[in-house]
């Protein structure tokens, strides 16, 4: 018994010797996964220094043309058109015989009428004569007071029958002259609404066609209220010391500069903005009523305006929110104000200071207090020059 358990003893002692090396090994690499896993390297982030500069603010918003007079051509006697003599969408000028009415009609009422007056004439001629050898009676008692009396009324009666067949030439004169349908205004002629052998005039067709006077052309927008208090205290637009451009709707700037012409008189109190017309030259006659377009005016200029990338701007349930990167490169997690945004940039009004670092990119590895590897961010190349704030029907937008 003895032996054997010395024997047992001496095969353990082996066992343990071949063991022993192969735990350490186990241990000790343990060890080390453990001491490298406990240090994980900081989050490497693109940051960028606040921008400085002066932003001229833009007010941006959506119109629509009309012309600065728009008349209605109608028909103001009924008859058979018989001709239309102008060109659908040319220019016409003032008295320029735009459709014509059969004139025969009234061309038969007028001689009638001129007939019927001098008959009328010739009964007052008789009235007066007869008036006045009675009063020369009467002076010789050859006739009574009722015969002067009746030659009184006969020759007044008379006289206005020879006033009203007057009154009905004049009226077929003017009736004659309206089959004649001219423009009151020099401008662009539209559509014509009716064709010839169409009966037109009152009770039947009466729009015929509109000229619209488009030089210089009127553009409405509708303007906040708030927005249009504020032009107002400051001088408004009398004075012309607002220059307006036109952007048009495939993208280009009409070449000549309006200006703001009035207000209406009132408030809409549904929408809490107030209609206000510009003016633009339009040699050329190129812009047309109807139109729409966008309406801009420079109302200011940001002094040393604080300007981040948009990108590095987060919305979370409508704050914003940029990440700061100390000089120690920790993160500070702040909410901004945000104004305007131009091109690719956006101005901050609160919350940064001049000279700060913002995180552009790996923002969403950023987190409050944490350390952070910086490299510098490469905007993509593109000139900044030109750049303006725009801020469209009173809210801000991109130019």
């Amino acid at each position: 018994m003895q032996m054997a358990t010395g024997s047992a003893c001496k095969h353990n002692k082996h066992f343990l010797f071949a063991v022993l090396p192969l735990l350490l090994f186990i241990v000790g690499t343990g060890c080390g996964r453990q001491q490298a896993g406990g240090a994980p390297p900081a989050p490497s982030v693109q940051v960028t220094d606040v921008i400085v500069r002066d932003v001229p603010v833009f007010a941006e918003w959506t119109a629509s043309t009309d012309g600065l007079v728009n008349t209605t051509i109608r028909a103001q006697v009924q008859g058979y058109l018989i001709s239309r003599d102008y060109k659908e969408g040319d220019f016409v000028s003032k008295g320029q015989v735009l459709f014509q009415i059969d004139p025969r009609p009234f061309q038969t009422a007028l001689e009638q009428a001129k007939g019927n007056l001098g008959e009328q004439r010739a009964r007052w001629r008789n009235a007066r004569a007869n008036l006045e050898r009675t009063k020369s009676a009467i002076e010789e008692d050859a006739v009574s007071k009722k015969d002067l009396d009746d030659a009184t009324g006969a020759e007044e009666s008379s006289h206005s029958a020879t006033v009203a067949a007057q009154a009905a030439v004049d009226k077929a004169i003017l009736d004659l002259g309206f089959t004649k349908i001219t423009s009151p205004i020099s401008g662009i002629a539209g559509i014509a609404r009716a064709q010839v052998g169409n009966l037109v005039g009152p009770g039947s067709i009466e729009e015929l066609t509109t000229v619209s006077t488009v030089d210089p052309i009127k553009v409405y927008i509708s303007m906040a209220e708030h927005q249009y208090l504020n032009y107002m205290r400051h001088g408004g637009w009398h004075e012309g010391r607002v220059s307006l451009e036109l952007i048009l709707s495939d993208g280009t700037i009409h070449p000549y500069k309006g200006s703001f012409a009035f207000a209406d008189r009132q408030i809409d109190m549904a929408t809490g903005t107030i209609k206000v017309a510009a003016l633009f030259p339009n040699p050329g006659n190129i812009l047309r009523p109807g139109q729409f377009a966008r309406v801009r005016a420079q109302t200011e200029v940001k002094k040393g305006a604080l300007l981040v990338p948009q990108r590095a701007v987060a919305e979370l349930q409508g704050s914003y929110q940029v990440a700061v990167v100390a000089p120690d490169n920790r993160v500070d997690i702040r909410r901004v104000k945000v104004a305007e945004r131009i091109e690719n940039l956006w101005i901050v009004d609160e919350g940064l200071h001049k000279g700060e670092r913002i995180i552009v990119e790996g923002l969403q590895k950023a987190r409050q207090g944490s350390a952070v590897t910086v490299t510098a961010f490469a905007p993509p190349q593109k000139s900044a020059e030109g750049e303006t704030a725009v801020v469209r029907d009173g809210k801000a937008g991109t130019r």
